[in-house]
């Protein structure tokens, strides 16, 4: 429990450095234009994007609650500059949240390894994705739970090892960047 605890202190201590809601601030923005720019519909319950990308940075880099109001607020943000063609639904918002302290809870001041990676991906995946996910679909569109279940299960199952993979080289990439840079987001022995 104490370990909890010092893991939500410490990502929310993240909000009192003026730099980390600047980069926070930019990466909201790129959020934006890869929402814009990069997601594709392949069905109506199937959705191919990049946007998500902004959100493991800050995940990775201040942590759970950082994460949950980043994604909470962005998620408001996107909606209200790109409306997907229905009313807002908080559901999706709460998902995001989710998926944020999952992935900030994992991930955040630890090294960047696959297997770390893997494990968030997939319990997002079957948490958020395909169970919180599929039972808002249903209950807008009408559609039965199970009828939705086996296509969300079946395309969770294929990006699982795409973008674990992409979130792992970005992970890297940003870690090297801030190496070089002098900035330290974990302690190397854990």
């Amino acid at each position: 429990m104490h370990k909890i605890k010092k893991l939500y202190s410490d990502s929310f201590q993240e909000l009192k450095v003026t730099q980390n809601l600047v980069f926070c601030g930019m990466m909201a923005a790129l959020a934006i234009v890869l929402n814009y720019t990069t997601t594709i519909n392949i069905t109506q319950y199937i959705r191919i994007g990049f946007s998500g990308l902004p959100n493991r940075v800050v995940e990775f880099m201040f942590g759970p609650a950082i994460g949950a109001i980043f994604g909470g607020m962005l998620d408001i943000l996107k909606f209200f500059l790109k409306p997907d063609g229905g009313a807002f639904f908080f559901g999706y918002t709460l998902n995001v949240m989710v998926a944020g302290v999952i992935y900030g809870s994992i991930l955040y001041q630890k090294p960047v390894r696959l297997k770390r990676i893997l494990i968030a991906e997939l319990l997002v995946k079957i948490i958020v994705n395909c169970c919180l996910n599929t039972l808002w679909l249903s209950l807008l569109n009408g559609s039965a739970f199970m009828v939705i279940l086996p296509a969300r299960i079946l395309r969770n199952l294929i990006m699982l090892p795409i973008d674990t993979v992409i979130v792992f080289f970005m992970l890297n990439c940003i870690t090297r960047i801030m190496h070089t840079n002098g900035i330290h987001s974990y302690d190397n022995r854990k």
